[in-house]
C-alpha cells in the first residue's frame, strides 16, 4: 500500500547546546518519507531548487520512496530554515526562514499519487493542503499536520480543512492556541467536534496523547541518554505512525496504538544525531528491537503486586 506526502524538502542550519550543523538536509516531507519508507511505499511530492544536488537526493535512494513528484526548479534555491535550541529542547527559536522555491509551489498530483491509500498533508498553508486534498480520490486515511503560524494567520482556512480530514497530528501548544482551552483533553474534543475522528498530540519529551471520540491512549517518549537535535522528530513520528498504518489491512484501535509506538521509536532515533544522520544508519530490525524494548518499558500487568 502507498502513502502520498506533500510537504517540504529543505536545508537547515541548527544549533543546540550539544553542537551545530550547517546546511544539512531537512524538511517535513524528508523526515516523513524516510521514516514511513520502513513500512510502506511512499510517493513524495515536494519541490527543491537547483542547489539541491544528487548527493542530497541520495537520502531518498535505496528506500521505498518514489521521487516522480520531486520537482527541481532551475535557477531557484531550496527552502531554508535556521534555528537554535536551548537546554529546553521542546522549544525551537527560529533565526531565519527562506521560502525560496516553496513560495510558488503548486503541487499537481499524478494518477498514482491521487490514488494512494493514505494522504499526509504535512505542515503547509491550509489552502495549499485543501488544493491537494481536492485532487485526490478519497484515500482510506487522510492526515494533516499544522503549526502555530497558520493558527494565527489562517485559522478560518485551517478550520475548513480540519472538517475534511480523518486524523490531525498537532503539538500541545497548538491545541491550546487553536481552542483556547488550557486542558488538553477538552481542547482535543473541541477539535474532534469539527470532524476529525482522531487527534494525535505530540508532547515532546513527555510522549504522545491520542484522543478519539470514546478513548484516550497515552504513550511516554522513549528514554534516551543522548539527545543532540530534536529537529524533525515530529515529522519522523508522523512518518513512522502513518507508515505502519499504511502497511496494515485494517486500521483498528490496536493497530493505531502500535503505530503510535512505532512512530515514537523512529522519532527517538532521529534525535540521537543531527539532521537525518541517525535515520541513515538504522535498519528495520533495529526499529523492531527498540519497539520490543518500548513494550517492556510500558508493560506492567504481568508483574507481581507489591
Amino acid at each position: 500500500m502507498s502513502i502520498t506526502v506533500v510537504g517540504t524538502v529543505a536545508f537547515d542550519s541548527i544549533q543546540t547546546p550539544f553542537g551545530k550543523a550547517d546546511r544539512c538536509i531537512g524538511g517535513s516531507a524528508t523526515y516523513f518519507s524516510v521514516a514511513a519508507s520502513f513500512f510502506s511505499q511512499v510517493e513524495l511530492v515536494a519541490v527543491v531548487g537547483e542547489d539541491f544536488g544528487d548527493d542530497d537526493i541520495a537520502i531518498f535512494r535505496g528506500r521505498n520512496i518514489n521521487l516522480d513528484g520531486l520537482q527541481r526548479v532551475a535557477g531557484a534555491k531550496t527552502f531554508f530554515w535556521s534555528g537554535e535550541y536551548g537546554f529546553d529542547l521542546n522549544v525551537a527559536k527560529t533565526r531565519d526562514t527562506q521560502l525560496n522555491v516553496f513560495a510558488g509551489f503548486k503541487p499537481r498530483l499524478n494518477e498514482s499519487q491521487r490514488k494512494s491509500d493514505v494522504l499526509f498533508l504535512a505542515n503547509a498553508e491550509p489552502t495549499l493542503q485543501m488544493d491537494v486534498l481536492r485532487q485526490c480520490e478519497r484515500p482510506r486515511l487522510v492526515a494533516l499536520d499544522t503549526m502555530n503560524l497558520w493558527i494565527a494567520t489562517a485559522k478560518d482556512a485551517l478550520t475548513r480543512i480540519l472538517s475534511e480530514v480523518d486524523l490531525v497530528i498537532i503539538n500541545e501548544a497548538e491545541v491550546r492556541q487553536y481552542t483556547g482551552e488550557a486542558n488538553l483533553v477538552q481542547g482535543a474534543h473541541h477539535i474532534l467536534g469539527l470532524g476529525p475522528k482522531t487527534l494525535v498530540i505530540k508532547r515532546g519529551e513527555y510522549g504522545v496523547l491520542m484522543v478519539t471520540g470514546d478513548a484516550i491512549f497515552a504513550a511516554p517518549a522513549y528514554p534516551l541518554e543522548t539527545v543532540f537535535d530534536p529537529t524533525g522528530a515530529g515529522d519522523t513520528f508522523a512518518g513512522g505512525f502513518l507508515g505502519y498504518l499504511g502497511s496494515r489491512r485494517d486500521i483498528t484501535d490496536g493497530e493505531m496504538r502500535r503505530a503510535i509506538i512505532f512512530g515514537s521509536v523512529l522519532a527517538s532515533f532521529t534525535v540521537e544525531k543531527f539532521s537525518l544522520d541517525r535515520l541513515r544508519e538504522i535498519t528495520l530490525s533495529e526499529v523492531q528491537e527498540r519497539y520490543q524494548d518500548f513494550r517492556t518499558l510500558t508493560h506492567f500487568d504481568d508483574f507481581e503486586r507489591a
